[in-house]
């Protein structure tokens, strides 16, 4: 039986990893941006397949291009 054989990635299913390329920068807005939801939020660690350390420098770096205006705070477009 598979380690993942049930739960929120469906049956035999591994959560995906996200292909991070090189070092992680507040400046590389596309790269962020894939790491966020349609709606601007940052997705989960678990969703991303992420260390505690990755998800960390992941959130720090959206939060500065977000202060630099690089990234929206939303995609809200109300």
């Amino acid at each position: 039986m598979s380690q993942y054989s049930s739960g929120q990635f469906g049956m035999g299913q591994e959560p995906r990893r996200a292909s991070i390329k090189g070092p992680i920068d507040y400046k590389n807005a596309e790269e962020l941006r894939r790491l966020m939801t349609n709606n601007g939020k940052i997705q989960s660690r678990k969703r991303l397949g992420l260390s505690a350390k990755e998800q960390k420098q992941i959130t720090q770096a959206i939060k500065r291009a977000r202060h630099m205006a690089i990234l929206p705070f939303t995609n809200a477009t109300a």
